[in-house]
């Protein structure tokens, strides 16, 4: 018997991370430890995840005009990731490792098609032309000639096993329509290559593989709606060039008048396979769809409509399926038990409940599923009171309970109600403030909403969404949608008011909110009601004819300690500071980028997409910020004026990860230039006052000193001259 659990989304997939079979990721690799995995994206960038969690733990980047050709592995021995960019230039790093370019770096001979980690025999890197090297052998000399096996074929796929203490490689090429395998022993240096039997007017499209007794078994899922199975001896007496290996069908992807088109499939266990692929039937529109297939039986045990669409790719790693689902990553949790007659045709009691932990992800439940959802939440947490209950608790549990439940029935109930019912109901649900596990429920109002805006693009509730975020303490992972439809929609009250209340939003919605503000106009932004309160006290902006004037106040160094570098000239004028620089955004768009700068990061995480700012609107964001350091240092305690606006670390945080990610676009902008060359200037003046400073702090401390030596009966006139 086999069975689909419970699901969860691991992370979002970025522009070329979405469906179709150009889309997708790269590759999806174990990483380090159990919990661990390994994202490869089309691009630079590379990811590890907490699965467990739903956590990144680190992530990498290769610079512009780079791009991986070679999915990043784990060296499962010293616990190092190695990478391949641009077919032939090899990496390696730590995990305490930030930038690649700085990381060990070696330029091979011949182009790289993929490196496999096994746990107990180290990396071994499969070449394009054939060639097989482990990783040790390669790094002794890496610019050794690498011999070319193939020629005109091209690798498809390629896996390694462990067999008898040594690595076991086999890969799978194809020319002119015909499939070869070849297998080779790397410490016999021992290659042996096969030609699969072919089925006309079918070719073969994915491959995968398993080893038991020293005899691979090699499946292909062929184009022809069918699963074949090849079966490789590794102990080989023949001294045949090539052999052709005879195909047995194992499987026919057809059950009651329907076929699945499958474009991918991995092995779960002897007798059962999962396809991932397109379920279609006669005079219906076809269906993407994760299925489980029982190859003993021949019978279909489970399926999963994908209505998202998929790229095609599947994993599968600790009894969890990975697959892209739309843009996202999805994790899918299954079991499979002993085959036998009554599993197969579903007639076996399952008696063990499953051990599998609850994962629920607000991001894709429908109406039904927040139903089922909130219900197993509330049965959950209540659980662990069961044996043991006071008699004032029961009547308490009894009285909360319907109540718990008429929650997840009311938003079943409303899913065809009007818009004026459905938003009544809801605010009715909101009002009962002392019902149990009340965010949770406001998760699910705030889902129920969003669901609604996505069935009817029309509607979109935006005042009662502001209401509900500015009145309750709501975090990102609640309401997951909230900020993709508020960001289509281009409600920047809205997206101002999540930057400042959620404590947990991603890095990817925080850079593509900074984006979006960036590309408005100012033109535009002034007829958005937006909350100014972060920025009326320190810019001269006019409201209804009355302009608001600030204080300006030196930062205290000499203007003639700088003359030569600095020009400390004030000049007040709209938007200014004391260098006579002007703020070069209007107060609307202020206010939002302030929101930004408030928001929590790691700038591990967020460094990859600030990469990918346009450049005209890095500029912009740096010239902002350079205006904000200007500002916080006329003022002799470095704070700006006003509610929550943006601190100084803040500030000089912003500017290190922006000047970081667009350092090399920047210096190649006439327009960045100058502004650069000034904030070089304003640094290099702040850190000589300083410095003056802590010399007058030396000067003091030591004055201090001196005056607890002297006896306090005598007395004496002194004169201490600084230098």
């Amino acid at each position: 018997m086999a069975a689909l659990c419970e699901s969860f989304t691991l992370c979002g997939l970025g522009p070329g991370g979405g469906v179709g079979l150009d889309g997708g990721l790269l590759a999806l690799e174990p990483g380090p430890d159990r919990d661990h995995v390994l994202l490869t994206d089309r691009g630079r960038t590379a990811t590890l995840f907490k699965v467990s969690d739903q956590k990144p733990l680190g992530c990498w980047s290769a610079k512009h005009g780079q791009i991986i050709t070679c999915p990043v592995v784990c060296n499962f021995e010293t616990r190092e990731y190695i990478a391949v960019h641009d077919d032939k230039v090899l990496r390696i790093w730590k995990n305490t490792d930030v930038n690649l370019d700085k990381v060990f770096k070696a330029t091979l001979s011949a182009d790289v098609y993929r490196i496999h980690s096994l746990p107990k025999g180290g990396p071994v890197v499969l070449f394009k032309g054939g060639g097989v090297r482990t990783l040790d052998v390669l790094l002794e000399a890496p610019q050794q000639e690498i011999e070319n096996i193939i020629s005109d074929e091209v690798i498809k796929w390629s896996e390694a096993f462990m067999e008898r203490q040594q690595p076991v490689l086999i890969f799978a090429t194809e020319k002119n329509g015909d499939s070869f395998v070849y297998v080779q022993k790397l410490k016999m240096n021992d290659l042996h290559k096969y030609k699969l039997e072919r089925q006309e007017l079918s070719k073969a499209l994915s491959f995968t593989a398993y080893m038991k007794n020293q005899i691979i078994t090699l499946l292909c899922l062929s184009s022809n709606d069918s699963v074949y199975k090849f079966l490789i001896p590794l102990q080989q007496n023949t001294e045949e060039e090539e052999q052709i290996l005879p195909r047995s069908l194992l499987l026919n992807l057809s059950v009651s008048g329907s076929v699945l088109k499958g474009t991918s499939f991995v092995v779960l266990d002897k007798d059962h396979i999962a396809v991932l692929g397109s379920l279609a039937t006669a005079g219906e529109e076809s269906k993407e769809c994760l299925t489980i297939w029982n190859t003993k039986f021949q019978t279909l045990q489970t399926s999963k409509e994908l209505p998202l669409g998929t790229s095609g790719q599947i994993w599968c790693y600790e009894k969890k399926f990975f697959f892209t689902h739309g843009k996202v990553l999805t994790v899918v949790m299954y079991k499979c038990e002993t085959s036998s007659l009554a599993a197969a045709v579903g007639k076996l009691k399952d008696s063990q409940a499953p051990d599998v932990s609850s994962f629920v992800d607000w991001n894709t439940l429908g109406d039904e599923e927040l139903v089922i959802s909130f219900q197993s939440q509330q049965s959950v947490a209540l659980k662990p009171e069961s044996r043991m209950t006071l008699r004032s608790k029961k009547n308490t549990v009894a009285k909360v309970q319907p109540d718990t439940l008429s929650v997840g029935q009311l938003l079943l109930n409303l899913k065809d109600a009007s818009t004026t019912v459905f938003e009544n109901e809801l605010r009715q649900v909101m009002s009962k403030g002392q019902m149990p596990d009340f965010q949770a429920t406001i998760g699910c109002v705030v889902t129920a909403l969003i669901n609604r805006c996505k069935a009817n693009p029309k509607y979109y509730p935006r005042n009662f969404l502001l209401q509900i975020v500015q009145n309750q303490d709501l975090s990102y992972s609640l309401c997951p949608d909230l900020m993709v439809v508020a960001l289509e929609k281009k409600d920047l009250h809205l997206l101002q008011i999540c930057l400042q209340r959620f404590p947990d939003i991603p890095e990817e919605i925080t850079y593509a909110c900074l984006k979006a503000f960036l590309s408005i106009s100012d033109a535009y932004l002034q007829r958005i009601d937006l909350n100014l309160e972060s920025v009326i006290c320190y810019l001269d902006v006019e409201f209804n004819g009355k302009e608001v004037k600030t204080e300006i106040v030196e930062n205290g160094f000499s203007t003639e300690l700088e003359q030569d570098i600095w020009e400390t000239k004030i000049t007040k004028k709209h938007h200014g500071t004391s260098d006579g620089e002007s703020c070069p955004v209007g107060p609307q768009k202020a206010a939002l980028l302030n929101a930004v700068l408030h928001s929590a990061y790691s700038e591990t995480f967020l460094l990859p997409h600030l990469k990918n700012l346009p450049a005209q609107q890095a500029v912009l964001f740096l010239r902002y910020l350079y205006y904000l350091y200007v500002k916080c240092s006329e003022k002799i305690n470095t704070t700006l004026p006003g509610t929550c606006p943006p601190t100084v670390n803040q500030i000089m945080d912003w500017l290190c990860l922006l000047l970081d990610a667009q350092f090399s676009v920047m210096v190649m902008l006439p327009e960045a230039k100058e502004l650069l060359s000034k904030l070089h200037k304003f640094v290099r003046a702040q850190v000589r006052f300083y410095s003056e400073l802590n010399k007058i702090e030396g000067s003091l401390r030591e004055l201090q000193r001196l005056n607890h030596q002297k006896d306090p009966h005598t007395y004496s006139v002194e004169v201490l001259e600084l230098i």
